[in-house]
């Protein structure tokens, strides 16, 4: 179930209301970036395969990043100093690029993501009916 590279942008895009395509891609390059290290080796994999092959290497690149364990305080601390933006505007970015995520692969490859993130990141993800 791979996505285009443009419509993932123009969803990114829409979503959070980013000013053009350029702002999308730059918030979903850090926000797949913080969040790959924070997956397992083959969960990055699997991850890569159902993005757009221009969003891969914003996953990989994190990917060799040490696998830490952290909540979501903490990577939406990661996301607001990757992109430079406060707490909170770091959180409707993740949310406007792990949304679109969600809604861009399959539904077992979203089960498998989120089996391996604690149930926090369910909310950024469009599914607070998933969270604790």
């Amino acid at each position: 179930m791979s996505t285009s590279y443009d419509e993932f942008l123009n969803e990114v895009r829409e979503l959070g209301e980013y000013a053009d395509r350029e702002e999308a891609d730059q918030v979903s390059r850090a926000v797949l970036g913080v969040l790959a290290p924070r997956l397992p080796a083959n969960g990055a994999e699997h991850l890569v395969a159902q993005l757009p092959d221009e969003l891969s290497d914003a996953v990989r690149q994190g990917e060799l990043l040490d696998a830490e364990s952290f909540g979501v305080e903490e990577f939406l601390t990661r996301v607001a100093a990757a992109t430079g933006a406060r707490p909170k505007t770091a959180e409707w970015d993740a949310s406007a690029v792990l949304t679109t995520v969600a809604r861009r692969i399959t539904g077992g490859q979203f089960n498998h993501i989120l089996s391996q993130l604690p149930s926090g990141f369910a909310v950024l993800f469009g599914k607070p009916e998933l969270s604790d």
